[in-house]
């Protein structure tokens, strides 16, 4: 254990630290410390999304919980799809306590433009693609972009753990909640800096089939705002830690290895 790193698993829209269950234990048994966080009014967090207003509200448990660790403490950041953006916010906030920042098919903005913007270019991409039976709600107009949104049984079935086991999927039907998106926070230009989130050194992991984030808006992210390393995760789909936990796990344990050097 003394050799081991610190993993910090940030769980995507809906999800909560349940959906690393597979990975937490493969890190564990590998002799690495894990902690996979829930954020506001996901997993078992007790608040409900209407409490839940701001994106400082739902990041909270993130940014405690960075705030809490020493100053000495270097940890490996993960954060899946939408997760990325909060991740984003911890880079800022701490940079100096981020070994590597991790975005598994994730959200990956640049400090030169309002994270926002690719929320928005997210959508422009994908708004032709059917959303089958998830619902969005639209506070701010049909207009804007959805103010928050859950996954329908079938888009989960089909768009996100086609490649999960049977059970992975009824678990996850029984525990996602609805997730705010914050569009309008995140359009703030000022939110991330070169100084401090641009400090800290980033690897992206493309997972191919992946029909959430597909693979064309990966690419488009990664030559919008380039890691320092990128890892492909072949037939992952969306749900990779359910889906392919061994290659997932090899692949942050490399890139632990790499940037502890």
């Amino acid at each position: 254990m003394e050799s081991g790193k610190h993993f910090v698993l940030v769980h995507g829209a809906c999800h909560g630290a349940w959906c690393w269950y597979k990975l937490v234990t493969m890190l564990k048994l590998a002799g690495h410390h894990v902690t996979a966080l829930d954020l506001g009014a996901s997993g078992i967090d007790p608040r409900r999304l209407d409490e839940i207003t701001y994106i400082s509200d739902y990041s909270q448990p993130l940014m405690e919980f960075m705030a809490s660790l020493p100053q000495d403490t270097r940890i490996v950041l993960v954060g899946h799809s939408y997760a990325g953006l909060c991740i984003s916010l911890a880079m800022e906030n701490f940079p100096e306590k981020i070994l590597v920042a991790v975005f598994v098919s994730a959200y990956m903005p640049s400090f030169s433009s309002p994270p926002g913007n690719l929320i928005q270019e997210y959508f422009k991409r994908t708004s032709a693609e059917p959303s089958m039976d998830c619902q969005f709600t639209f506070a701010k107009g049909i207009e804007n972009p959805p103010t928050s949104a859950i996954f329908g049984p079938e888009y989960m079935k089909i768009k996100m753990y086609q490649y999960c086991k049977p059970e992975d999927l009824e678990l996850a039907k029984m525990l996602i909640r609805p997730t705010g998106l914050f569009y309008e926070d995140f359009a703030n230009n000022s939110m991330l800096t070169e100084v401090k989130f641009g400090s800290v050194c980033r690897a992206f992991i493309v997972c191919e089939e992946d029909e959430v984030m597909t693979e064309e808006f990966q690419q488009f992210m990664i030559k919008n705002s380039p890691p320092q390393e990128v890892k492909v995760i072949k037939e992952a789909g969306h749900m990779v830690m359910l889906s392919k936990p061994k290659e997932l796990c090899l692949c942050m344990e490399e890139i632990a290895d790499k940037y502890s050097k």
